[in-house]
């Protein structure tokens, strides 16, 4: 293993959090995988590669499906000969509506991405973790704020990140025999298209409608890159990395 490249996989990379952490990590050294449902995405992603840095494979893949899921991390294998890092990053939400108005299938569909989705990948990784000379390897997966408190009118993102972390401590207690590393990031408004709505104002638990601090995403990239090169007798258990003044101490 010595001089060989770190290699990666990061599921929704081809835009946000997934983008940036998939950048600073092939300017890192890491050879890295983009999985993800949009092609046209991941392709951009890669084109942004840096000269001298690690290579980028693209791996088109919808977490929820379990085959494809199995053939990314086989293309992954076949390409890199290893997996070191997977960052469970992928994620979805539902339009805010009370509980009583979620449909059953928005409901399914937020679970199936957020964590049926984190699940697939990471039992796939733990396959090649195990089996891969040396074995082991680390899995971040990306929960949120949200797994520690909820904002208003959010009851399957909410259900979702409050269980991943209790996938997370899974993982982090079964994979300790062979030697995989597990930790949790719950990041609070990295400024990406998904946050772009709290600039103009986002609902709060009292009514008003209040406009929210983010940080730039490259904190998250910077955060991640440490988690990642870390050894394996070190870990980093969880992570909350958010604007300083968004509304998280005290929510509610």
């Amino acid at each position: 293993m010595a001089g060989q490249p770190k290699a990666a996989l990061i599921t929704g990379a081809g835009s946000g959090i997934g983008r940036a952490v998939a950048l600073k990590l092939q300017a890192a050294g890491y050879d890295v995988a983009l999985v993800g449902r949009r092609v046209a995405e991941l392709e951009t992603t890669a084109r942004h590669a840096i000269a001298g840095g690690g290579r980028f494979l693209v791996a088109p893949a919808d977490v929820t499906d379990e085959a494809a899921v199995k053939a990314a991390f086989e293309k992954t294998r076949e390409s890199f000969g290893r997996l070191d890092l997977l960052f469970n990053n992928a994620g979805t939400f539902t339009q805010g509506v009370p509980l009583e108005d979620l449909p059953v299938e928005e409901w399914k569909r937020v679970v199936n991405v957020n964590l049926t989705g984190p699940f697939l990948c990471a039992r796939e990784a733990i396959r090649i973790m195990k089996a891969q000379t040396p074995k082991g390897g680390r899995i971040i997966n990306n929960g949120s704020i949200s797994a520690q408190v909820p904002r208003p009118f959010s009851a399957a993102y909410t259900a979702t990140k409050h269980a991943i972390t209790g996938l997370t401590k899974s993982i982090s207690l079964d994979g300790r025999a062979d030697n995989i590393a597990c930790s949790q990031i719950d990041i609070g408004n990295a400024a990406t298209g998904v946050t772009a709505k709290m600039a103009s104002g986002i609902l709060q638990a009292d009514g008003r409608v209040v406009v929210e601090p983010r940080m730039d995403v490259a904190h998250v990239a910077d955060a991640v890159l440490y988690i990642a090169n870390l050894p394996l007798d070190a870990n980093v258990q969880s992570m909350t990395l958010m604007a300083t003044a968004m509304p998280f101490v005290g929510r509610g």
